[in-house]
């Protein structure tokens, strides 16, 4: 379950267009803005939201990730962490990778919101680790 706050006039829930068979929850931007080639904007959204799972109730974190049309375009979707506690406005983080201006008009959906479980726990020092097959390799160690 997705509830959701709007703050702005404008402002428009997320919409899922096949409940229980897509992932995330496509998101609207707030205002039309000009992505300016090679630069990194903030855009609003002008909701804040709060994520439980639909059976237990347990509270859910979101990730923020990538739209393919917007990403068809050139525009890279980052900073894709709502944690269950922030009620905030959601801002997304987008990207123009592109060598032109792109348009992004109020209304337009402009990422897609995937909930997730919370699975932080406390953290705890140790002096050894438990052994696995893995050890400590690393950045292609699996072969290319």
């Amino acid at each position: 379950m997705l509830r959701v706050k709007l703050l702005e006039e404008g402002a428009r829930l997320p919409q899922v267009a096949h409940p229980g068979e897509d992932l995330g929850y496509d998101v609207f931007s707030l205002e039309s803005i000009i992505l300016e080639p090679q630069k990194t904007v903030r855009v609003r959204t002008g909701i804040s939201v709060e994520a439980r799972h639909p059976e237990t109730g347990i509270a859910l974190g979101l990730l923020v990730r990538d739209r393919s049309s917007m990403a068809s375009r050139g525009i890279a979707t980052t900073a894709g962490v709502i944690d269950a506690g922030y009620r905030g406005e959601v801002q997304i983080v987008m990207t123009n990778l592109g060598i032109s201006a792109i348009e992004v008009k109020a209304g337009e959906k402009i990422a897609q919101m995937i909930p997730v479980p919370v699975l932080t726990g406390p953290v705890q020092e140790a002096e050894t680790l438990e052994e696995s097959a893995r050890l400590a390799k690393g950045f292609g160690s699996s072969g290319r």
